[in-house]
């Protein structure tokens, strides 16, 4: 539908003017020479192939009311700045029985430094909708010290909101999923640790799809990386402390899986960027704790696959609902 016109023409609109900013959060889109790129000139040059979907998602929700929602008031925003742009999208689906069934929380991924909703966002609510869940993506803050820690508390402000909306989102706020991206993946894993939903009062997700997650500060203390300054810059980015203080607290997730869901995990063999071990290594920390887990591992492919579409993970959310609704 959108695959002739530029990727400016498209953020430009005036429809979804309040998250275009956030397209891609902290990455001022407007100065890469693909922001006058076709969607076809996108998809055959960088390979995002998924642009397409994400906006035909995208301007879909915005013709609904209650599509963008800020998690924090001015007087919040002004006393932290790093709150300006946290928000939520909702993208109701159109199936009536969505509103009988969990809605799901997506969260892109994107190193703790952006928030991918281009890719890992807008492009995959379609699929849930098409099979009959609500959605609701979070922009979480990023480019700040323990960005995964205070996503912890921007995931229990949208619930909170969730709840109070919840007549005009047709949603039950006690019946949820959970779904990210990466680093996304990491916040979705660590929102069920203690850290998580239960420091909140919230309810317990019903399920958990972390897709290329990281989950292992003992795994990234074990990489090849230059200097041990990084490591504990990479730490501190994440959950504000050193690496070593990471690998022995609450923030090593697979050796605090006691309160997850059950739980359905994608990574592809080849990722470059996020070993597939960090996937593995919490796969058999949920089996051994008795949780049900799915791991699939896909035999070529790497970091970012985002809906799949077009490599061998193509169809993993339609395999993760016919899990989890078989569970």
């Amino acid at each position: 539908m959108y695959m002739q016109k530029t990727l400016k023409a498209l953020l430009e609109d005036p429809a979804i003017a309040d998250i275009a900013p956030d397209a891609i959060s902290k990455w001022d889109l407007t100065k890469e020479k693909f922001y006058h790129w076709t969607l076809q000139e996108i998809a055959d040059k960088m390979g995002w192939a998924v642009l397409n979907r994400g906006f035909m998602s995208l301007f879909a929700a915005a013709e609904k009311e209650h599509f963008y929602h800020k998690l924090y008031s001015q007087e919040e925003r002004t006393a932290d700045p790093a709150k300006e742009n946290v928000n939520f999208v909702y993208f109701p689906s159109d199936d009536p029985a969505a509103n009988d069934r969990p809605f799901l929380l997506l969260v892109p991924g994107g190193g703790f430094v952006n928030v991918w909703s281009l890719t890992e966002g807008w492009p995959v609510a379609r699929h849930f909708n098409e099979r009959g869940y609500h959605v609701f993506i979070l922009t979480y803050r990023v480019c700040v010290e323990a960005s995964a820690v205070k996503a912890m508390e921007d995931i229990a402000r949208a619930m909170t909101i969730i709840r109070e909306k919840k007549d005009i989102f047709h949603v039950n706020p006690d019946r949820y999923m959970t779904c990210g991206f990466s680093a996304g993946g990491y916040i979705v894993c660590l929102w069920n640790t203690t850290a998580g939903y239960p420091a909140y009062g919230m309810a317990k997700p019903e399920v958990c799809f972390p897709i290329y997650p990281a989950t292992s500060y003992r795994l990234l203390n074990n990489d090849r990386w230059d200097k041990s300054s990084h490591k504990d810059a990479f730490a501190k980015a994440g959950v504000g402390c050193t690496m070593q203080e990471a690998c022995a607290s609450v923030y090593e997730i697979p050796d605090h899986v006691d309160a997850f869901p059950p739980t359905a995990i994608f990574v592809a063999a080849k990722d470059e960027l996020v070993d597939p071990e960090h996937s593995r290594c919490l796969a058999g920390a949920l089996v051994k704790a008795g949780i049900p887990c799915r791991l699939e591992v896909g035999p070529t492919g790497g970091h970012g696959f985002a809906d799949g579409t077009g490599m061998c993970m193509e169809g993993w959310p339609e395999r993760a609902m016919d899990w989890f609704e078989g569970v």
